[in-house]
């Protein structure tokens, strides 16, 4: 997991003109067709913690992507530490849970966060807006 964290974070740099500026959104398409919202909520000295949701009209609401990552400037990774309102993930689970967590959860979410920056990265998105 330590590789897609790394790889997370050098993604984000890439998609991310300005990462440590407290309460900045950077609203942007990908496509035309898909709009996504990063949200920089907090940053520290050596972190950085960011929302990152989309935002189309039409799409319902369960069906949005929606995470809270944080990035770790000194250690160079960024880990889904929320995703779909669900709280913070433990390191692994037991099978069954009560949550019907899979085993490997927090891998999973931190895989999804890696696909999507690709997906961004490859589709080159332009920034709509900085508020």
């Amino acid at each position: 997991m330590q590789a897609v964290c790394e790889l997370n974070y050098a993604q984000f740099l890439r998609v991310l003109p300005d990462c440590d500026t407290a309460d900045m959104t950077y609203e942007f398409t990908v496509k035309n067709a898909l709009s996504y919202r990063i949200t920089i909520t907090e940053t520290a000295r050596y972190t950085t913690t960011l929302n990152v949701e989309q935002v189309n009209a039409f799409t319902p609401a369960y069906l949005k992507p929606a995470m809270t990552v944080r990035l770790y400037h000194d250690a160079r990774v960024a880990e889904v530490i929320s995703s779909q309102n669900t709280g913070a993930f433990a390191a692994s689970y037991d099978y069954p849970n009560t949550k019907m967590r899979q085993r490997n959860e927090k891998q999973m979410v931190n895989i999804f966060l890696a696909e999507w920056l690709q997906f961004c990265l490859k589709h080159h998105p332009r920034v709509t807006s900085e508020a």
